[in-house]
Parts: C-alpha cells; sequence; structure tokens
C-alpha cells in the first residue's frame, strides 16, 4: 500500500464529466490499496470569472477581500468530487486549506506555505477514505484566507506530501509530460521518462511552464517523488527524480526551454568606476524589478563602460524610465531598449561532465544566421538572448543538433 497525493488542475476538473472521470481514477487507484489525498484547482475559467467580479466593484480588490473571494473556486470543486467519489461507493471527505490547518504567512494573493497540521487528513486516511483538499490557499496565523498566486495548487499538493511524508506525488494537467522542448514549436520533440530536480528546476524557471517553479523548489527541499501525468491519456508521465547518475552519463542535454516576456535594456557610456553598477541597479531593484541576465562591456578608453540586462517585458516601461533617470545623474551617453527579444536555454546535468556544449550550441545557432545578443550560464544551463523572429528556428536547430528528437 502506498500513500499518493494528486493534483488536478482546473482543465481536469473543468466540468462535472471531467470531475466525474476524475472520481473514477482516483476510486480505482484506492480499490487497489493505495491511500488517496486529492488536490484540486478551482474548475477552469472560474478564478477568472471571480477576479472580474472582483474588479467590476473595487479597482484595485482589496487583497484580503480577494483572497476570501477566490478560495470559494477551489471550495466547490473539492465539494463535487467528493459527491462524485461518494457516488461511486468511495467513502470520501472534503476540506478547505484553512481547514487542514495549510499556515501560511501573511501575504494575501501570493502567502507561502510555512506549516501543514496533517493530523486530521491522517485520521481520514485510517478510517479508510479518500480526502480531497482545496489547492491554492490556506490561513494564516491571524485566521485570515490566504491564496497563494497563480499556480498554487502545485505547491499545496507538494507541500501536501512533503507534510505526510507521501510515496509519490503526482500532477495531473492537459500534457502527458515533460518534453525536451514545447512541441507546438518542435513537432519531433520527445517525452521524457525522466528528469532530475535540478533540471526541473531550471527548465521551470527558464520558460517551461509545465510546472510551477515554487512547486519545484518545495520538492526539492523536501525531497519530494514528483511524476507529471495527463489527465486525458493514459501513460506513466514523467518522473522527476533526485537520481543523477544516469542523465550524467546517459544525455547530456535534457531538454530546451525559452521565455518569449524578455526586455533588454543598455545604458551606454557610463563611467567605468566601483559602484556604478549598484547605481544602475539599485533603483531597478528599489522598484521590485526582477532584472535577469546582466553584460557590462569596457570601452576603448578604458574610462566608460556599456551596461546591458533584461527584465520582464511587462516590467520594461518603468525600467526604462528609472534608468534615464539614472543616466542624467551619471551623465551617460544614452540609453537603449529592445523589445523584439527571446531567451533561449539548454539544460541538463550532463554538462558537468561534459565538454564543448557551448561550443556546439553557438555553432548551430551561427551556422543559421542566428546572432547571439547575450550569454549566461550556470553548471547545467546556457542561456542565450536572440531575436525573437528567429526563437522557432533557433529552437528547432538546437533540438536537432544535441539529438533530442524522436527516434
Amino acid at each position: 500500500m502506498a500513500l499518493i497525493v494528486q493534483k488536478y488542475g482546473g482543465t481536469s476538473v473543468g466540468s462535472v464529466e471531467r470531475i466525474e472521470a476524475v472520481a473514477a481514477k482516483v476510486a480505482e487507484r484506492r480499490a487497489a490499496g493505495d491511500q488517496m489525498v486529492v488536490v484540486v484547482s478551482a474548475m477552469s475559467g472560474e478564478t477568472d470569472r471571480l477576479l472580474n467580479l472582483a474588479r467590476a466593484i473595487q479597482q484595485p480588490p482589496s487583497p484580503r477581500e480577494l483572497d476570501v473571494l477566490l478560495a470559494t473556486g477551489e471550495q466547490v470543486t473539492i465539494a463535487l468530487l467528493s459527491m462524485a467519489l461518494e457516488a461511486l461507493g468511495c467513502p470520501a471527505r472534503s476540506y478547505t486549506g484553512a481547514q487542514v490547518q495549510v499556515l501560511t504567512d501573511s501575504a494575501h494573493n501570493k502567502a507561502r506555505i510555512r506549516d501543514i497540521d496533517g493530523e486530521r487528513v491522517r485520521t481520514d486516511l485510517s478510517a479508510g477514505r479518500v480526502v480531497v483538499v482545496a489547492g491554492f490557499q490556506g490561513i494564516d496565523e491571524h485566521g485570515n484566507i490566504t491564496t497563494l498566486g497563480r499556480g498554487g495548487s502545485d505547491t499545496s499538493a507538494v507541500a501536501m506530501a512533503a507534510a505526510l511524508k507521501a510515496d509519490e506525488c503526482q500532477i495531473y494537467t492537459d500534457v502527458d509530460g515533460v518534453y525536451t522542448t514545447d512541441p507546438r514549436i518542435e513537432p519531433r520533440a520527445r517525452r521524457l521518462a525522466r528528469i532530475t530536480f535540478e533540471e526541473m528546476l531550471e527548465m521551470a524557471s527558464l520558460g517551461s511552464k509545465v510546472l510551477q517553479i515554487r512547486s519545484v523548489e518545495f520538492a526539492g527541499k523536501y525531497r519530494v517523488p514528483l511524476r507529471v501525468l495527463s489527465s486525458f491519456t493514459a501513460g506513466e508521465g514523467t518522473l522527476i527524480t533526485f537520481d543523477e547518475d544516469a542523465s550524467v552519463e546517459e544525455a547530456k542535454i535534457a531538454g530546451i526551454a525559452f521565455a518569449r516576456d524578455e526586455a533588454k535594456l543598455t545604458i551606454l557610456g557610463v563611467p567605468d568606476q566601483p559602484g556604478v553598477a549598484h547605481r544602475i541597479l539599485g533603483p531597478i531593484a528599489d522598484a521590485n524589478i526582477e532584472v535577469d541576465m546582466i553584460v557590462q562591456n569596457i570601452a576603448a578608453d578604458h574610462k566608460t563602460t556599456d551596461f546591458t540586462f533584461t527584465v520582464q517585458r511587462g516590467e520594461y516601461e518603468r525600467a526604462l524610465q528609472l534608468l534615464k533617470q539614472t543616466a542624467a545623474t551619471l551623465q551617460a551617453r544614452e540609453v537603449q531598449g529592445d523589445l523584439n527579444i527571446v531567451k533561449l536555454s539548454l539544460v541538463g546535468v550532463g554538462m558537468r561532465s561534459h565538454a564543448g556544449i557551448a561550443s556546439k550550441m553557438f555553432a548551430a545557432l551561427a551556422q543559421e544566421g542566428i546572432n547571439i545578443r547575450m550569454i549566461s550560464t550556470s553548471e547545467i544551463k546556457i542561456s542565450v538572448v536572440i531575436d525573437e523572429k528567429y526563437l522557432e528556428l533557433g529552437v528547432r536547430t538546437l533540438h536537432e543538433a544535441f539529438g533530442l528528437d524522436v527516434g
């Protein structure tokens, strides 16, 4: 007998028929002898509907009251799924995040989980019940309902699995696993049977949308075995493992990630002196704008420098205005911006033990006439900034160059 935590997203529970299909899947697993905890999201479209209601009344909505409102979406799903299980003769009980004491901090709309009291869930499991828990939500020390932000149900499921010391946490979604890259860009992309936690963390942070990055971080911290599966097709999915040995020896590259939501900013001709980087990025950080890649080039006269960095596209205008203010203070020559860029990344733990990955990547892109604007590396990833118009060509070129195609 295993203790399994399963999570089903909004599309998986988007209608009565789909909720009944989930119930059948869960009941079958319980009948085979496993203890089952199911974490669910709101039905697809429901969170957006509630957000629109809130915005129609108050702009911006009160963060505390918005959490009270949004938490009702999952409450509907847990009740319906429990009813569907009971209709199949499978005893079940539903709980909101507050009822199972998912304790969070008090950051409304983006709370972080601090602890979970699993005693109530264990009691129900011992009594033979399936426990259905509302994802995406919790309660703070003052008794206020909180929500975890978009994708928070993944984090709820992983946290629940960690608290219960579950044998596996299974994330059911509308894809059947983690692929070498987005199949919509490269039709020959291959589903991975397994990927390391480190690789998945990099893929999530670099643009892969399969898992929410906070859930992967949580899984890594508490060493929760994760599996990504499809709600609609049978299969083994992708296991996210902590065993790197096979990956290091067999596969140099696990996959290719990309992020369209990028913008580049450059300040030209600033004094080449200690502290200038802080004077440029300090106001950006104070505005809570996240900086990704950074490149600094020294001019030929060795007295000035050009400083380039990337931000999320939605933060571009704000960052540009701040940079122009800094440029005036530093008496810089010019400020330039570019919204037509993307970030393309290779990920693989095998990079640690195989030389020449970067050289091969750059050669493949050059052969297709794709110019590299910026480069960033870590132990298991290489990221480049290229013109947006070359994204699909770049993905397909690297996928073929590193032998990631099916077969």
